[in-house]
C-alpha cells in the first residue's frame, strides 16, 4: 500500500510490458494507471484503470479497503485506459455512486451500462463532502478530452489532475519527470494550449502540496517547476533557446548535411543544438524537440514534386498538434527538381506566427563546398533569430 497521506492512499497498477501507448506513442518504461483512494465517513476511489490492470486494481482496493465499501467512484476523464474498469467496480459494490461531471453525460452510455440513479453529475466548484476531505470540483474541458474535471481536496491540499501533469513510464521508472511529460504534453495534450491556459487560471490560488494525475508519480517538492513548464508550453513559448534540426534523407546525402550544420551551429556557439532522423527516430520525440526550441531548421530531399515522406509526415503532425510561434529554417536536397523547400514552406504557411527565414540552401545530390559556405552563411542567420 502506497500513502500519500494517512487518509489518501495510492491504488494504481504499472503496466511494464506494454510498449505503445493509444495505438501510436513507444514507451521504453512502460505506463502506470493511477487511482486513489481517499478513507474517511465516506470513502471515494479516484479513477479505476485501463482493462489489462483491472484485476490488479482491484486486489489494491481491497487491501486498501480492509474491508470496507467505497460510496464513490470519481471519474474525472472517462478515456478507456481509466474507464475500463467501471462497470466491474460498479458490479463488486452495488451501493456506491459514481461521480461524472456534467459534460461527460452524454458520452457516459459509450462507457458503461450503469443505471442513471446511480450517477452523480457535478458542475463547476460544486463540492462532495467525505467528512474531512471535502473535494472541489474545477472543469477541464478539451484538457484533452470535453469532459474532463479536475478536484482539490483542501483537507490534504491535493490536487486530483486528471491527465494534466501526466507523463510516460510507470510510476516507479528509474527517470526525472520531465523529459517524457514533455514528450506527453505535446503530443497528448499540445493542441489545446488554451485550455491549459484556462485551467492554470483557474487553480492559480489553490495552495497545493500533492499533484495526483492518472500517469506517472505524484508530484510535491517540484510543483512550482512542473507548473512554470507547463504555463510555458500552453503558451507555445520555447523552453530552450536553441535549434532542432529535423532531417528526412533518403540516400544519406541530407543526413550528412545535417550532421555538418549541427557541427557548424555548434562552432558558431549556438547555446543548444539537437539533431533528428526522421526516418528513424520517435515521431513523439520529434514532435517535443520541435516545440522545446526556438529555431525549428528542416532538412529534407526533394521527393515526387513534393518532399520526402518522412518529412510531410512530421509537418502534419506538426500542424495537428497547433505547432506556432517559432522561426523555421529550411534546406532541401535535390537531384533534378527542387521541390522540398516549396512543400516544406507551404505546409508551414498554414500554422500560426510561423516566421521563415528568407535564406535557404538547396543541395544538388552532394554536399559541396559551396554547399558549406551558404550552410555558413544560413546558420549565422538562425543564431540571430534564436
Amino acid at each position: 500500500m502506497v500513502k500519500i497521506t494517512d487518509t489518501v492512499k495510492y491504488a494504481g497498477v504499472n503496466d511494464y510490458e506494454i510498449d505503445l501507448f493509444e495505438g501510436q506513442y513507444m514507451l521504453e518504461k512502460g505506463m502506470a494507471y493511477n487511482s486513489y483512494v481517499i478513507l474517511d465517513e465516506k470513502i471515494a476511489v479516484c479513477d479505476g484503470v485501463d482493462k489489462i490492470a483491472v484485476d490488479r486494481w482491484l486486489d489494491n482496493l481491497d487491501k486498501i479497503l480492509g474491508g470496507k465499501t467505497p460510496d464513490y467512484l470519481i471519474v474525472h476523464h472517462l478515456e478507456p485506459d481509466h474507464s475500463a474498469s467501471i462497470d466491474v467496480f460498479a458490479e463488486k459494490y452495488p451501493a456506491s455512486k459514481i461521480v461524472i461531471s456534467q459534460g461527460a453525460l452524454r458520452m457516459f452510455p459509450q462507457f458503461s451500462d450503469i443505471p442513471s440513479e446511480r450517477i452523480i453529475a457535478v458542475k463547476e466548484k460544486d463540492e462532495l463532502s467525505l467528512g474531512e476531505h471535502k473535494l472541489t470540483f474545477f472543469m477541464a474541458p478539451m484538457v484533452h478530452w470535453p469532459e474532463v474535471m479536475v478536484s482539490y481536496d483542501e483537507k490534504d491540499k491535493i490536487l486530483f489532475s486528471a491527465d494534466a501533469f501526466g507523463k510516460f513510464g510507470t510510476v516507479d521508472a528509474d527517470e526525472g519527470w520531465s523529459c517524457e511529460a514533455r514528450r506527453y504534453y505535446f503530443n497528448i495534450v499540445g493542441k489545446y494550449g488554451k485550455q491549459v491556459q484556462a485551467v492554470l487560471a483557474k487553480l492559480g490560488g489553490l495552495d497545493i502540496d500533492f499533484i495526483c494525475p492518472l500517469h506517472g508519480p505524484v508530484l510535491s517538492d517540484t510543483i512550482p517547476e512542473v507548473v512554470k513548464l507547463y504555463d510555458t508550453w500552453s503558451k507555445y513559448e520555447p523552453e530552450n533557446r536553441g535549434v532542432f534540426i529535423a532531417a528526412a534523407s533518403i540516400h544519406g546525402n541530407t543526413l550528412e548535411a545535417a550532421e555538418k550544420m549541427k557541427e557548424i551551429l555548434e562552432a558558431k556557439g549556438c547555446p543548444r543544438v539537437a539533431m533528428a532522423d526522421l526516418s528513424r527516430d520517435d515521431i513523439a520525440e520529434c514532435v517535443e524537440d520541435g516545440f522545446r526550441h526556438s529555431v525549428l531548421l528542416c532538412m529534407a530531399s526533394s521527393y515526387d514534386a513534393g518532399v520526402f515522406a518522412p518529412m510531410s509526415d512530421y509537418l502534419h503532425h506538426l500542424e495537428h498538434k497547433a505547432f506556432q510561434n517559432r522561426t523555421v529554417a529550411l534546406v532541401e536536397n535535390t537531384s533534378w527538381a527542387p521541390s522540398a523547400i516549396r512543400t516544406m514552406k507551404a505546409e508551414f504557411e498554414k500554422m500560426k506566427d510561423i516566421s521563415i527565414l528568407d535564406k535557404t540552401v538547396s543541395i544538388k545530390t552532394r554536399l559541396t563546398d559551396e554547399n558549406i559556405k551558404e550552410l555558413e552563411e544560413l546558420a549565422d542567420e538562425i543564431i540571430k533569430n534564436v
